[in-house]
């Protein structure tokens, strides 16, 4: 096997690795879907005596209508199930603006609240937040495709310590050959710089000695 065919054959299975390990272990992107947990209101900001429109909404992405949302001083709970769940999405440790609005018929909507959503809000999964005579809402996250809270069992928090354990292990891995890799390929790159000096200075040796050997029989002055 050549040197090149041998470098793209690790080249390769570190993309392999790479792939396995966001696979295997996605929550280490952390993405995490916010869900509507409950929420009640405490006013309506419409003059005229009608039902309010309360909605959700983060900076640059669509409203989310709560269409249950009717009457104040009552609590609604929901499963997270419902069709206009879940609110957003957070990643990484990025927080997004957010709020709670209702609209107006006549002019800007009213806002209930505004505030930085941040990842770092929710303990055990869940997060309060409330303003005094306006409203209170509890949110939940859930991590990733098996939308799993983070206040699940201490089994399952065992098994997530585990795999968190092997995620770090994977990446040490990763890490060590990419190091061999770039190694692997300024050793090559340094044997060939020396090898092609060696065949130089053997090229230029024979020259030498054959020019020596040419004094030592006098062919030079026969020409």
């Amino acid at each position: 096997m050549s040197v090149r065919c041998l470098l793209n054959s690790r080249v390769s299975s570190v993309f392999l690795l790479c792939w396995i390990f966001l696979n295997c272990f996605p929550g280490f992107v952390f993405t995490a879907v916010v869900t509507l947990d409950s929420i009640k209101i405490f006013k309506t900001h419409e003059w005229l005596k009608s039902k309010p429109t309360v909605y959700f909404q983060c900076k640059g992405e669509n409203m989310t209508v709560l269409p249950d949302v009717k009457n104040i001083d009552v609590e609604y709970a929901f499963k997270g199930e419902e069709s206009w769940q879940p609110l957003t999405e957070l990643s990484d440790k990025k927080c997004k603006r957010c709020g709670f609005y209702e609209k107006d018929t006549i002019k800007a909507d009213d806002v209930y609240d505004e505030w930085e959503l941040c990842p770092s809000d929710f303990k055990d999964g869940k997060y309060t937040r409330s303003k005094e005579k306006e409203f209170s809402a509890t949110f939940l996250f859930r991590q990733g495709d098996s939308l799993k809270t983070a206040s699940s069992s201490s089994s399952g928090t065992r098994v997530g310590r585990k795999g968190i354990h092997l995620a770090i292990i994977l990446l040490i891995v990763l890490l060590v050959l990419t190091v061999a890799i770039i190694g692997g390929v300024a050793v090559f790159k340094y044997w060939q710089k020396k090898k092609r000096q060696q065949d130089q200075a053997r090229f230029l040796k024979l020259f030498e000695d054959g020019d020596d050997l040419e004094d030592e029989l006098g062919l030079g002055h026969v020409m």
